[in-house]
């Protein structure tokens, strides 16, 4: 594993280690309008990237981002956009256990994408990883399967699932391309859909900044994490990685509003991260080697 790769992995786990604690956060709004809720933190992920990338680069440099991104750019960026849209209409119609089951299958869907599509070769010790976490999620959620569900609910959300493996792919293939920018228009498309959906933009000061902690940090620190670490690893791992996120995100519910987990959760929890912690030791054992030109962002020779 290349030292590229090394980063790529650390800033996986740190965008799911925000992601995760979406559910603590959102235990906190006590806005009853779920677009409204999406509009927020939308609008805040969407002013802290642009404000990154503007601290960061300058605002010719940002300008000459968004301009270098190109067509794969918009592609993760409506991507993320749908995926967004997505999870909430998904636990509209049914259980999050389903929602939940069905993004497991992520890493599956990236794996066989980047396989089909670029042939970008999953090793042995990936695809039993892949198994060992759909295992492990399908027992996290097997006490909540059954009730409530529904056909169009489990379409979206596996809808869910590709889109967010497509821009995994897509990010992970088009290297050389800085993808932040992708992520904040993609944030912005998210907004301006839920916008139109909207009943009342309507929230209390209290919710208002829960909802910039789920907006800014939750959402814009984790996609801008994300972004940068999917472009220097293998897509199948860098989606395997950010399933993290559902191991990590009921431990904080726990902890922060005592909501105690299942046996099954905790029994499940436990599969998929000894899973990951497993093949991310056994990646990280491997001899240190240097990134491929044109994989990593590494200038092709001429």
């Amino acid at each position: 594993m290349s030292l590229d790769e090394r980063s790529g992995v650390l800033l996986i786990f740190l965008s799911a280690l925000f992601w995760s604690f979406g559910g603590t956060l959102v235990r906190f709004v006590e806005t009853p309008d779920s677009w409204a809720i999406v509009v927020w933190r939308s609008l805040w992920a969407t002013l802290f990237l642009l404000g990154f990338m503007i601290w960061r680069d300058g605002l010719r440099g940002t300008l000459r981002l968004f301009h270098a991104m190109g067509v794969p750019g918009v592609v993760v960026a409506l991507c993320f956009a749908v995926a967004s849209s997505c999870f909430v209409i998904a636990v509209a119609y049914t259980t999050i256990a389903n929602v939940l089951l069905i993004n497991a299958g992520v890493p599956l869907l990236a794996a066989l994408i980047g396989w089909m599509v670029y042939r970008e070769r999953v090793s042995l010790p990936t695809w039993i990883a892949i198994a060992a976490v759909i295992l492990g999620v399908g027992v996290m959620v097997s006490d909540g399967l059954g009730g409530e569900v529904s056909l169009i609910g489990n379409a979206v959300a596996l809808l869910n699932a590709i889109v967010f493996a497509i821009a995994t792919v897509v990010t992970r293939r088009y290297a050389s391309v800085r993808m932040t920018p992708a992520t904040c228009l993609g944030t912005a498309f998210a907004g301006i859909f839920a916008a139109m959906q909207v009943s009342s933009l309507a929230v209390s000061p209290h919710d208002f900044a829960f909802l910039f902690a789920f907006g800014a940090l939750n959402l814009g620190l984790g996609l801008s994490l994300f972004a940068s670490g999917a472009r220097l690893v293998p897509a199948a791992l860098a989606a395997l990685l950010g399933t993290l996120e559902t191991v990590l995100g009921p431990i904080w519910v726990w902890l922060v509003h005592a909501e105690v987990p299942s046996g099954r959760t905790l029994i499940g929890g436990a599969i998929v991260f000894a899973a990951l912690l497993t093949h991310i030791g056994l990646q990280f054992r491997r001899p240190m080697r240097p990134a491929k030109p044109g994989v990593t962002g590494v200038q092709t020779p001429n």
